[in-house]
């Protein structure tokens, strides 16, 4: 791991970064829902990110780590590892600089975001779906081209990137009583965490969490990471581990990790299309999902919820 890796993002990154990223990224909307307050019990504003460049929350991180390098550094291009969003994210970023991206995905990732990464101009390189073996096919990658790596979540830019989320949230809202992000590796909780430790310190931010890939919610009751290699669940985004820079942010500021079983994912998934008429991912509907199953927690409070995706493949959703 590089120093660049291990340096640890401060709020004045996050300003620049939503600066750096304005032309390239949407401000997307916040909605409510009367329905789902009153069958949650708190007042929930719903941040769909669903609707950004790319469909999905990474095209902040992804664009702030692009328009970062320097000329040098762009001419080599960029390469990631990806289940599918960060590395859709990626290429859109790259194809707006004008440079180029190879994207290691896994042979089992939706056609969809296979589809989405090759529509944006990047070459994908497929690898079994492991962690261990993403990184070793990637490492050879890499060593071939040169190319820049940003890292799905562990880069102290792309953390800035998405703590530009909980930015326009606050300017918005103000104070929350408290934030609801999906975790995986961790990249939005950590811009998250980043973004509302300084500005609205007040308020609790909280992981959903597959209860079949549960390795962050294991990982802050031990107080070390703790990485699961290839857990199986219907929330493709949030199969990866923490890393150590992400750590750092979850195991200090988030308050706790929430847990659905992959039927109550996909409740709360038709429910939201349903009641809500967006689409949204399974890693997305997670987030509601653990408020519908933990509403005592949330009664009568003032509650975010990140909707971080809506890449979907038509033809084979869940309920079909």
């Amino acid at each position: 791991m590089s120093k660049a890796d291990l340096y640890i993002p401060t709020y004045d990154d996050v300003v620049k970064a939503h600066e750096r990223i304005q032309p390239y990224v949407h401000k997307t909307p916040i909605l409510t829902s009367t329905y789902f307050n009153n069958l949650s019990g708190a007042e929930l504003f719903f941040k769909c990110e669903n609707f950004q460049k790319a469909g999905v929350f990474k095209a902040r991180g992804a664009s702030n780590a692009v328009f970062s390098l320097s000329d040098e550094q762009a001419k080599k291009g960029v390469a990631t590892h990806s289940s599918g969003n960060h590395g859709l994210s990626l290429s859109y970023a790259a194809g707006q600089r004008g440079i180029s991206a190879t994207v290691v995905m896994p042979r089992t990732a939706p056609q969809a975001k296979k589809d989405a990464v090759s529509g944006y101009g990047a070459k994908i390189v497929e690898c079994e779906p492991s962690t261990s073996s993403r990184e070793e096919v990637f490492a050879n990658v890499v060593a071939q081209s040169g190319a820049d790596f940003i890292h799905p979540y562990n880069d102290h830019r792309v953390i800035a990137g998405q703590g530009t989320c909980a930015k326009e949230i606050f300017e918005e809202l103000g104070e929350l009583d408290a934030l609801v992000a999906p975790i995986g590796g961790g990249g939005m909780i950590s811009g998250s965490c980043l973004t509302l430790s300084n500005i609205s310190p007040n308020t609790k931010i909280y992981g959903a969490e597959p209860k079949q890939a549960d390795d962050a919610y294991r990982s802050l009751k031990a107080g070390y990471i703790i990485a699961d290699d290839a857990p199986v669940t219907i929330a493709d985004g949030l199969k990866v581990p923490l890393k150590d820079l992400t750590w750092h942010f979850v195991s200090n500021f988030v308050s706790d990790i929430l847990l659905a079983s992959e039927q109550e994912i996909i409740d709360a998934m038709y429910l939201i299309w349903q009641r809500m008429k967006i689409v949204v991912e399974p890693s997305s509907a997670i987030t509601l999902a653990t408020i519908l199953k933990n509403k005592p927690l949330f009664a009568g409070k003032k509650v975010g919820i990140i909707l971080t995706g809506g890449n979907v493949d038509l033809k084979k959703v869940p309920w079909m």
